[in-house]
């Protein structure tokens, strides 16, 4: 399965960071989930078209504390790896529809990040 994390550098840190100053780190989660929410119609737009769609029709966003992430494949998909990250034994050059989906979205999902660092350090300022 071809999953593609939306990671912020320092994020371990800066999460280790808020977690201490007392800040609710369940919003993460959803800040994650909203910045891979974001990427997902790019993915979606750079996914290569076969003749029945499956493989665009398999992509969907999940999220953690640490990570946004958009999935592409399942059981009835498997080639989505494959062709996302290609497979020089059987001659498939790489894609990188989701990678090049998430760095292309970048600036957008970035603000909404930069916007949940702004709203912690005001709780943690006490406003």
């Amino acid at each position: 399965m071809a999953d593609k994390a939306l990671m912020v550098v320092g994020q371990k840190r800066f999460v280790q960071t808020m977690r201490k100053a007392g800040a609710d780190m369940d919003d993460l989660k959803e800040v994650n989930r909203e910045a891979a929410q974001i990427a997902l119609p790019a993915v979606r737009n750079l996914t290569p078209r076969g003749k029945t769609g499956r493989l665009a029709g398999s992509l969907r966003v999940g999220a953690t504390k640490r990570a946004g992430v958009i999935r592409a494949g399942r059981k009835a998909v498997p080639y989505a790896g494959p062709i996302n990250y290609g497979w020089p034994a059987r001659r498939i050059k790489p894609r990188l529809f989701v990678n090049n989906g998430v760095a292309s979205t970048e600036s957008q999902w970035q603000k909404v990040y930069k916007d949940f660092i702004d709203k912690t350090l005001k709780q943690v300022k006490g406003k």
